[in-house]
């Protein structure tokens, strides 16, 4: 390649964009008729002529959204010090929270709302809920990933844990933190969206619902439009403002595993359920809410096993449980998958990220609320239209979590690796695929989750079928028994398979980087 060519690769990576919008105009109008798709020129014009009604509905949501945002992250923040600073605390924090993440926001909209008021609570709260845990696992992740020697110092100095977490595992962890502030942001304005859906006046999610029921194409595709904007502006800013503060190169992480501490698994799982149990009991005590709304624990199980319709819920929620896995454990493997594929193409071919960055984080970034909508249109309301909904939720947190652990593997070994002439494949699999581990498997994790809040979404908006369907159904019909049942199977199934992912984390993990087990 010659300089002067060379010289004009800065200007190619948005040629990949110009031609996706180029294609995008061009299908508008090739499916005119089918009332499915709105044009780049179809949506500015609604933009332009509804300015107003879009920048009132705009700011109401991201008001809720940054609230959430900051009020979730930093409690992930404060729930990480105690699980680092306080070892023994770790598996109840992250049990707690773990919990907490998987009640499925389809269901606990409403119930926030019967809890709030009218008001901008449940938006506030929900946008909080789903950013918090994508923040605490790739810190937690990244308080971990520091060298044995720079703890030993610290302790040689007589210096405790709440040195090493300032000094050392801060600044080892701020790279992770990082990327869960960057998946967090499109997180937030989902969440604030869809306590929106729950009978807001206002906003982002008003609208939504509004398109959808008056089927206005430009409207819908507009929504998205504005939605992804924020949330691709949210992504690069804390970007941007990561890249002025983080010049330093990873650490190498040689250390081996440290001792297995994980004590009486049994005890921790049997305390944390104790606990929520208690937590449960005494938050609908202290809120005083109505027994007709509130449901606690003895009266789930009575829903559960003893009252005389105890087999027919079951049989109910078994056949909607059976439909929603259906959709949704090929929508995660798939969207597993692509997003590890995808990072580690980048750093095989670097040039590729011009093109496939701006469109991987637009893709995401449309919360799914908007995107629901969109890909039914598309694709219908069959099995293609979940699975796709289901992977893209799942895509973007592996895509970015991978990246930043790709970005991880160290230096010095990489420069060791090259200078023996190794090729860009052997780099990446003997030494970034290892580093890339602990964060693909946070997000696989953190995934499990996420992945059951698309499927509940799109069969509560569009397919009408499975658990999300049956929740939004019980809501409506005041069936309380059937949605507080749902909600608990549905978390108690999200807990499992986050564990399962866990479990199949510290196998793998214990091969190719043990030293990240503690």
């Amino acid at each position: 390649m010659t300089r002067s060519r060379a010289a004009h690769w800065p200007d190619m990576p948005w040629l990949g964009s110009i031609i996706a919008v180029l294609v995008w105009e061009g299908l508008a109008h090739v499916l005119a008729d089918t009332f499915v798709l709105a044009g780049p020129t179809a949506i500015l014009g609604y933009l332009y002529d509804n300015a107003g009604l879009m920048s009132r509905a705009l700011a109401e949501t991201l008001g809720n959204a940054v609230a959430g945002f900051i009020i979730g992250n930093l409690a992930a923040v404060l729930l990480a010090v105690i699980a680092t600073v306080w070892p023994r605390s770790d598996a109840m924090v992250r049990g707690l929270a773990l919990v907490v993440f998987c009640l499925p926001l389809v269901a606990t909209g409403p119930i926030l709302r019967v809890v709030f008021g009218p008001g901008d609570g449940p938006q506030i709260v929900l946008a909080a809920l789903a950013v918090y845990y994508t923040t605490l696992i790739p810190l937690l992740v990244g308080l971990r990933a520091v060298p044995a020697g720079w703890l030993d110092l610290v302790h040689s100095y007589g210096r405790g844990r709440w040195a090493a977490l300032v000094h050392v595992r801060a600044r080892a962890a701020l790279p992770y933190f990082i990327a869960g502030l960057q998946i967090a942001a499109p997180a937030a304005f989902l969440g604030a969206m869809v306590g929106e859906f729950t009978g807001a006046e206002r906003g982002m999610g008003v609208l939504t619902i509004r398109a959808m029921r008056a089927m206005n194409v430009e409207m819908t595709w507009a929504l998205a439009v504005v939605a992804t904007v924020v949330a691709v502006a949210g992504f690069w800013a804390i970007g941007w403002i990561a890249r002025r503060f983080m010049q330093g190169e990873p650490p190498v992480i040689l250390s081996p595993p440290r001792a297995d501490r994980r004590g009486n698994a049994v005890l921790a799982l049997l305390g944390i359920v104790a606990v929520l149990l208690l937590v449960w009991w005494g938050g609908l005590k202290i809120l005083g809410i109505s027994p007709f709304f509130a449901k606690g624990p003895v009266e789930v199980f009575d829903a559960l096993f003893l009252a005389p319709d105890a087999p027919l819920v079951r049989a109910t929620l078994r056949t909607a449980l059976a439909e929603t896995a259906m959709f949704l454990l090929p929508g995660y493997a798939a969207g597993l998958g692509a997003g590890a594929l995808l990072a580690m193409l980048i750093v095989l071919v670097p040039k590729v990220a011009g093109t496939a960055m701006p469109l991987a984080i637009a893709l995401r970034s449309v919360p799914i609320i908007t995107t629901a909508p969109l890909v039914v249109l598309v694709t219908g309301r069959g099995a293609v239209g979940t699975i796709t909904l289901v992977a893209i939720m799942v895509f973007f947190p592996t895509f970015v979590a991978c990246l930043h652990g790709l970005s991880q593997a160290p230096g010095q070994v990489v420069d060791v690796m090259r200078s023996y002439a190794a090729r860009p494949l052997t780099v990446l699999v003997r030494v970034q695929v290892p580093a890339m581990l602990p964060a693909f498997f946070a997000a696989a994790r953190m995934n499990v989750p996420a992945s059951v809040l698309a499927v509940t979404v799109v069969e509560w908006l569009a397919t009408g079928n499975g658990i999300g369907s049956l929740m939004a159904l019980s809501a409506s019909q005041s069936d309380y028994d059937m949605l507080w049942s749902a909600v608990v199977l549905v978390a108690v199934l999200s807990a499992l398979g986050y564990a399962s992912v866990g479990w199949l984390e510290r196998r793998v993990m214990a091969t190719y980087a043990p030293e990240q087990l503690q």
